[in-house]
C-alpha cells in the first residue's frame, strides 16, 4: 500500500503521515482491527451497496470495499493521493473510479450516494460546518463519518513518543473534537443511527434529517 506520508500539497498535509494500515506494532493493528469492524458494521446495518468514499485518500477503504462486492468511489483533494490511489488500485488488479476534488466542490446528484462514508476527514477541514453541508446534500440518506477522540488521540500520540513538539497533534489535525462534541455537532444536521467508539475515534453512522 502505497501513501503519502505527510507529503504538503498547497500548503495542506495530504493522505496518510503514519502507515498504519501496515504497521507491525501490535497495539496499533489490535486499534485498526477496531476501527475496521466497526466500520464494516455499520456499513452492513444501512443495506446500502452503493458508496461514495469522500476523502479516500491513498484508496485503502475504498478499494477494501470495491473487493467486498460494493460498487464504490472515491474521491479527495490531493492529486497526489488520488494518483497513488490509482497505482494501489492496479496492484490489486482493481479500476475503481476516482476522482479528484476537494469536498466543497462535491455536489448532487453527481457525488451523491446511498451511502457516503467520510473518516479521518473532518479534523483537517478549516470550515467542518460548511462540509457538514456538503455531506447532508449527497447522503441518500446514509452517512459514517468519524473523527479523532480527543484528547485520547493525542494522549496516545505522546504515549509513543510521537509529535512531542506539538503535544502529540498529528501533522495536518486543525479540529479537536470529544465524542460529545462530535456527537452533537452531527446531531444539528443529521439523525443518529449508531454512535461507536473504538478505541481512540468516535465513528457515527447518521440518516439525512426529512
Amino acid at each position: 500500500m502505497r501513501l503519502t506520508k505527510g507529503t504538503e500539497e498547497n500548503g495542506i498535509v495530504v493522505g496518510n503521515v503514519y502507515d498504519k494500515y501496515c504497521s507491525q506494532n501490535p497495539i496499533v493493528r489490535y486499534l485498526m482491527r477496531g476501527f475496521e469492524n466497526s466500520l464494516q458494521d455499520l456499513v452492513k446495518i444501512t443495506g446500502t451497496r452503493n458508496i461514495h468514499e469522500v476523502g479516500c485518500g491513498e484508496g485503502y477503504w475504498t478499494l477494501r470495499c470495491l473487493q467486498a462486492g460494493y460498487q464504490v468511489r472515491g474521491s479527495d483533494v490531493s492529486k497526489q493521493a488520488i494518483e497513488l490511489a490509482l497505482i494501489n488500485a492496479q496492484t490489486l488488479g482493481l479500476q475503481p473510479e476516482f476522482k479528484v476534488a476537494s469536498i466543497y466542490e462535491l455536489a448532487s446528484p453527481v457525488d451523491a450516494a446511498e451511502l457516503i462514508v467520510c473518516c479521518e476527514v473532518l479534523e483537517h477541514l478549516e470550515n467542518p460546518e460548511r462540509a457538514l453541508e456538503v455531506l447532508k446534500s449527497l447522503a441518500s440518506p446514509f452517512l459514517i463519518i468519524s473523527v479523532p477522540r480527543e484528547p485520547i488521540w493525542r494522549i496516545l500520540n505522546l504515549a509513543r513518543g510521537s509529535y512531542l513538539n506539538n503535544f502529540g497533534n498529528t501533522p495536518g489535525h486543525l479540529q479537536h473534537w470529544s465524542k460529545k462534541a462530535f456527537v452533537e455537532l452531527i446531531r444539528k444536521r443529521f439523525d443518529l443511527v449508531k454512535v461507536l467508539s473504538p478505541m481512540p475515534w468516535t465513528m457515527i453512522l447518521a440518516k439525512r434529517q426529512s
